[in-house]
Order: C-alpha cells, then sequence, then structure tokens
C-alpha cells in the first residue's frame, strides 16, 4: 500500500553519512535543514522546505556529545511539528542514556524516562531504534516504538566467514537474553563471563561458565564505550583456552582510551554498525556494517503501514545493501 503522503528525511549533525545512506536506500533525497549554534553553543534550526502535511522522519543517534546531539533532534521535532507536519518519527539508532533505566542506588535519576518524555512532549508521534540497551525503555515512551535489531545485519557476516567450533558468549550475566539469540542463529553452544564492574571505566573478570577451551568465540554486546568489558573477557577466555576471539558490538561508542585497548588486546576482530560514526582505526581490525537497509526498509513500511515484523526475520527477503 502507498501512502499519498509525501515522505521526507532530515538529519541533525549526529551521523548525516547515515541518513544519506538511508535516504539513497528509500530513493528520497535528503530533506534541506541547517543546524547550526550560536556563539553561545544554543542550538538553531531551520527547516528550508515546506514539509505541511509531510511524513517526516529525524535521523538522530545520541552519540557524543550527547546533550548536544539530544538538543539538535528535540529542536529538530519542535521546528517540524510547528511547520505542521503530519507525523513525526524520531530515528534514533543509537539511544543515548540507555543505562539510566533504572533507580539502582539512592537518589539517582532515572534518565532514559526523562529523555523519552522529552521526546514526546517535544512533539514525535513515533520512534524508530535499534539494540536499546534495555528492552523495557519502549515501556517510557507514550507513542509507539519499532525496535529494530542489528542481529540480521551480523549474522550475515559472521556467517560467511564459516567460523568452526563456534561458541557465542556473553560478556556479562545481563547480556544473556542477547547471546542466547544469536547462539540460537548459529546453533552453537553459549557461555558466560562473570564480571564485576569496578568503575565506570574498569571492570574485573572473575570466571567463565561454560567451555570454550579449543573453540572461537564471538562475544556479542549491545554497546561499547571505554572497550574494558570485551577486552577484558577477550583476555580471559584466551586463559581459558579459546583459538580466536571476535567482538559483535551494536554500538561502538570508541574514546581514545577505548582505541588503545583495542589494539592491544587479544580480539583478532571488532564488527559494528554505523549507528555511531567512527573514524579510522589504525593497528586493529575494526569492521562497520551498515544499517541504513534495515533502518530505511523500516522507514518506508511506516510510511506504508506496513508490517516491520519481517525485518526481524535474519533470512529476510529486504535487501543487504
Amino acid at each position: 500500500m502507498e501512502s499519498s503522503v509525501q515522505l521526507k528525511i532530515f538529519s541533525g549533525n549526529a551521523n548525516r553519512p547515515l541518513a544519506q545512506r538511508i535516504a539513497d536506500y528509500i530513493g528520497v533525497p535528503l530533506g534541506d535543514a541547517a543546524v547550526t549554534s550560536f556563539p553561545d553553543q544554543e542550538t538553531f534550526v531551520k527547516i528550508n522546505e515546506n514539509i505541511r502535511g509531510r511524513d517526516v522522519f529525524i535521523v538522530q543517534p545520541t552519540s557524543p556529545p550527547a546533550n548536544q546531539h539530544l538538543m539538535e533532534l528535540l529542536i529538530m521535532i519542535d521546528a517540524a511539528r510547528r511547520a505542521s507536519a503530519k507525523r513525526i518519527t524520531a530515528v534514533v539508532p543509537f539511544f543515548g542514556y540507555a543505562r539510566q533505566d533504572r533507580k539502582d542506588q539512592p537518589r539517582v535519576p532515572i534518565t532514559a524516562k526523562l529523555v523519552a518524555n522529552l521526546i514526546v512532549a517535544a512533539g514525535a508521534n513515533r520512534l524508530l531504534t535499534m539494540d536499546l540497551h534495555s528492552q523495557q525503555i519502549m515501556g517510557f515512551f507514550d507513542i509507539p516504538v519499532d525496535h529494530l535489531y542489528a542481529a540480521p545485519v551480523m549474522y550475515r557476516y559472521f556467517s560467511a566467514k564459516k567460523l568452526k567450533d563456534l561458541v557465542v558468549v556473553s560478556p556479562d550475566v545481563g547480556g544473556v537474553k542477547m547471546v542466547h539469540a544469536y547462539a540460537s542463529l548459529f546453533q552453537a553452544p553459549l557461555a558466560i563471563v562473570n564480571k564485576r564492574r569496578k568503575s565506570p571505566t574498569e571492570v574485573e573478570m572473575l570466571n567463565v561458565i561454560g567451555d570454550v577451551d579449543g573453540q572461537n568465540v564471538l562475544l556479542v554486546d549491545d554497546l561499547t564505550e571505554t572497550a574494558s568489558t570485551v577486552t577484558r573477557a577477550a583476555e580471559i577466555l584466551k586463559k581459558h583456552g579459546a583459538k580466536k576471539v571476535y567482538a559483535s558490538v551494536s554500538h561502538a561508542v570508541l574514546n581514545p582510551l577505548a582505541l588503545d585497548r583495542l589494539k592491544a588486546s587479544e580480539l583478532e576482530e571488532l564488527v559494528t554498525t554505523d549507528t555511531v560514526p567512527h573514524s579510522k582505526v589504525s593497528g586493529f581490525k575494526l569492521t562497520e556494517l551498515t544499517v541504513a537497509p534495515l533502518l530505511g526498509e523500516a522507514i518506508k513500511r511506516i510510511h506504508n503501514s506496513e508490517s516491520v515484523s519481517s525485518l526481524f526475520d535474519i533470512n529476510g527477503k529486504w535487501p543487504e545493501t
């Protein structure tokens, strides 16, 4: 079913290359919008084309600097609402603040809920996101949420490697559900690395639950920022007899400390997606896979009021590139 309402895609400054790839996949031009800052760092947005009655999609992950990119998203939504867009969908491939999703100590905020409230208050009618740190965040929104997974893209990449004796490993107990899904896809056994977080940038690996001796290992996680978890997990897995250790991380928000750790690590390769932009890395194999066709297909189906559930299918018919 083709919609009679015109589709428009706009982008902030967080990840314009991804927005352009999505627009190219759909076959529409990227919308004309100026997103700049005043000298005092206040964000200014002007949409330079008519969007009255249009179906508007704003592509803006909240990658570093998170606060600036979040404000850009909110102001772009407000600008689109005040320009009489028919519907506004916030396309947030990487949803920042997702780790602050509960009160795990006294007198702390639930910032993920606050961000959800802000997006809704700004005027978004729908959210499209990918691999949330915790799925209950969908319940923080009072608007429809389409939650996609990078698993189909990762599965196709690693399947082509034809790795023998594969074990899928979760680098912490909290990621077992996600890793179980990968293990089922690869029809491989599952193992867990038990960790204790010492600080926001340091973790201590305690032991491995499961057998990895003589096996190739695929570490699966949704997010890495300092690379402490994946590099320390690779180290202890090697000590337990693992042959080669690969890492699959949906959102690699890599800071300089992470790059140093990766270069010195036991990891064979870190495979991630373009939900956040990456600079070129020397001295380590960092592979970036695009999720633009997956997000683009979801946008087309949302626009045409079609189901997006088939996009969760690993062997689905949506194009790979």
